[in-house]
């Protein structure tokens, strides 16, 4: 559902200047897999090893089958500019694209 709303969205992003990722604890064929179903513009990347969930508060120990569902906005610098900690996948990337659209006006 958050995938599919990013994916409807997505122009409006790229018109922002911003770069969707994904990133899932999925292997390379699943993500590639979902990818495909749902017809997704922007890439999804995998974190087997739980990494880089462990480094993003997505998950508590490197076995965790299942991340939790939180975002972040990361600036050109690469710093973390704002945490979304509450995400609600029906309409967390409209609620993103209000913030974003209301800061450049």
């Amino acid at each position: 559902m958050e995938a599919r709303g990013f994916r409807e969205q997505i122009n409006y992003f790229q018109e922002l200047g911003v770069t969707v990722l994904g990133i899932s604890f999925d292997s390379v064929e699943e993500n590639a897999a979902f990818s495909k179903k749902y017809q997704l513009a922007f890439p999804l990347l995998c974190d087997i090893d739980r990494s880089v969930g462990m480094s993003y508060q997505a998950c508590d120990e490197p076995k965790a089958r299942y991340a939790r569902r939180i975002s972040y906005l990361i600036d050109e610098h690469g710093r973390i500019e704002r945490a979304y900690a509450q995400v609600d996948p029906r309409d967390h990337p409209a609620r993103v694209l209000a913030e974003l659209i209301g800061e450049k006006a």
